[in-house]
């Protein structure tokens, strides 16, 4: 990283000085949709400013415009005091803007060094040098502190190690305006504590940073300031974040009181629906064993790579297992494949929900009926009547923000897209909910609207099993919490017991 000049940075308070990010009055409108009203925002060298505010708030739009991919209707952009206009994202690269957006813009089969320097590469007489890329890439990813082979396609990499992967590509670029994009939102804890170590750096060395994020955690551990956006506009800049109270900053974000996100709902539970005997595969080091009861949320709790994910899909059917058996409902069963699984009364809601869960160009009516649909079909002729009416049902149910079944669920925020995953499974005979980070990249306010969903098919006697990374969650969502560590459950402990201390002390490597 290239340190900015003497005139560019200061080594007082980053508050004292003026702005070297400016917007002023910044709209933008889409069809139908006021995106950004009149929104005005400084950042200052030095500075890391937190954006916060739910899905559909304004946040992306607004680095949207940064990047030059939006362009704004009114308002002006400035860099160190001077009017910009980008037409192009080149212009905005060139101005020293990087974006790190949360989707991915990596070549899966090109390599990690010529996805770092996509672009850029280096070349002697118009031929690429490979020698000079691979001690390019080298550098940065010893940078990065990631121990990756710079020659392996990115394709081979975990979602985590993609991630920093996009980081590095944008600080080759050596920007003075840094923008993240939930850069957390699929990193392991050490990951995170590097992200957040390359962003101190940056930091110290005068940049100026945008951090949007969902996660209070992080605002309150590596912001300056935080800025909170609702319904296109800017509601309040927080200047003392260490001072500030958590309940007021929900409580500008979304417009309403919260007092407890989770709304833990205690209630009865009946027999066991699902037992797992000695479950081995892919993922596990030794075999796992537990049992969950009809109107029960179990949490399962780990870091990244302890076998959460892994064990959630012997279970379904998506992997094979070596070894052990799954018992439903009192019934032995095996599943070759998910469909096995899903007309059994088991249903996984995946990690990866853009990869694994939905169909992103498809529409929102036939990713909630894809799995259903079979019912609505005579002679392989679809019912499309039928169809379009399931969707309508399950929008209106789960309140899901869409203009309508035909639109294409990739526009749709994370919370949403989560709620047509869940609708499709409604609409099946699900007795086993298996959901892996349900809540990853969505907001707080649509996070509540999850867990209520959660509540409500536990109360309906459904057994509902929560893969998380996120100790708050697990702890306030959870009935009782599974530890699980190198391949293995480590524990089980009831709610009572699952403190932050015994589910880290249970999950942390020896």
């Amino acid at each position: 990283m290239t340190a900015l000049s003497q005139e560019e940075t200061t080594a007082a308070d980053p508050r004292a000085v003026d702005p070297y990010l400016q917007l002023e009055g910044i709209t933008v409108r889409f069809p139908g949709v006021l995106a950004l009203d009149q929104v005005s925002l400084g950042v200052r060298r030095g500075e890391v400013h937190g954006l916060m505010g739910e899905n559909g708030a304004g946040k992306s739009t607004l680095l949207k415009v940064l990047s030059g991919v939006n362009h704004p209707e009114a308002g002006v952009l400035s860099l160190n005091g001077v009017e910009q206009q980008f037409a192009t994202t080149k212009a905005a690269i060139e101005a020293g803007v990087a974006i790190i957006y949360q989707e991915l813009h990596l070549v899966p089969e090109l390599t990690v060094a010529e996805n770092l320097m996509l672009g850029a590469l280096p070349n002697r007489f118009g031929v690429l040098d490979e020698k000079a890329l691979i001690k390019r890439a080298i550098h940065e990813l010893d940078r990065l502190g990631e121990k990756i082979d710079p020659s392996m396609q990115v394709k081979h990499l975990s979602i985590g190690q993609r991630q920093m992967i996009e980081i590095g590509k944008a600080l080759m670029r050596d920007a003075r305006v840094i923008a993240f994009d939930e850069p957390t939102s699929s990193l392991s804890s050490r990951e995170t504590e590097q992200l957040f170590r390359i962003i101190r750096a940056l930091k110290a060395e005068g940049r100026a940073i945008v951090y949007v994020t969902h996660r209070m955690d992080e605002v309150y551990e590596l912001c300056d300031r935080v800025t909170v956006f609702r319904d296109g506009r800017r509601i309040e800049t927080f200047g003392d974040v260490d001072g500030l109270d958590r309940d007021r900053l929900i409580s500008c974000m979304v417009g309403r009181s919260i007092s407890d996100v989770y709304g833990y709902r205690a209630r009865d539970v009946g027999a066991v629906q699902l037992d797992v005997k000695g479950l081995m595969g892919p993922g596990l080091s030794e075999p796992a064993s537990f049992a969950a009861r009809a109107g029960e949320i179990v949490g399962f709790f780990g870091l990244v790579g302890a076998g959460r994910s892994e064990l959630m899909k012997l279970i379904y059917g998506a992997v094979k297992p070596t070894a052990g058996e799954v018992t439903l409902k009192g019934k032995r069963v095996q599943f070759a494949t998910p469909r096995d699984a899903v007309r059994a009364g088991v249903a996984l809601c995946p990690e990866d929900r853009k990869q694994e869960g939905i169909v992103t160009i498809a529409s929102v009516s036939d990713n909630l009926n894809i799995s259903c649909r079979r019912h609505f079909s005579r002679f392989n002729v679809l019912n499309g009547r039928k169809e379009a009416q399931t969707a309508k049902e399950y929008i209106a149910k789960l309140a899901i923000k869409t203009r309508s079944g035909d639109t294409a669920i990739g526009t749709l925020s994370g919370g949403n897209q989560q709620k047509v995953i869940l609708s499709r499974w409604l609409a099946e005979e699900i007795d086993v909910f298996l959901m892996d980070e349900p809540t990853r990249g969505i907001d707080v306010g649509a996070r509540s609207e999850i867990y209520g969903l959660l509540y409500g098919l536990a109360e309906a006697g459904r057994t509902v099993i929560v893969v998380s990374s996120d100790l708050a969650e697990v702890i306030g969502v959870a009935d009782r919490v599974l530890v699980m560590k190198e391949g293995r459950i480590t524990g089980d402990l009831p709610k009572a017991q699952a403190t932050p201390d015994a589910l880290i002390k249970l999950a942390l490597p020896r």
